[in-house]
């Protein structure tokens, strides 16, 4: 059962605890670089490391976090970032414990710091 546009949004808000300043600092980072699936479009950017920019605009465009700001796109890719941060946050424990973890670096990529309370 797909997720209705008011969860995915409290989720999203929830699940990303970094803030835009802190996710475009770390997505200048080698550790950000390099961890992760990379696209298949020749750029040798990751997954992860795109939709960090992602989550960055959506970050900055409604600083406010309200819900009747957000658009479509934003919501789309919002539902990626909450099952991608709840699936990887219930598989691997890795990422709460040791920041130099591929599922750590690559959980930050998504948003979400796994050391932070």
């Amino acid at each position: 059962m797909v997720k209705d546009n008011d969860t995915v949004i409290r989720e999203f808000n929830e699940l990303v605890n970094m803030t835009a300043e802190e996710l475009t600092e770390w997505l200048k980072g080698d550790p950000s670089t390099s961890s992760g699936w990379t696209k298949d479009d020749g750029s040798g950017e990751s997954v992860g490391h795109e939709s960090g920019r992602k989550i960055v605009e959506i970050l900055k465009k409604n600083p406010n976090k309200d819900p009747e700001k957000y658009d479509q796109d934003d919501i789309d890719h919002m539902r990626k970032v909450v099952a991608y941060n709840k699936r990887h946050l219930a598989q691997e424990e890795t990422a709460k414990q040791n920041t130099e973890s591929k599922s750590y670096k690559s959980l930050k990529n998504w948003g979400h710091d796994a050391q932070k309370p």
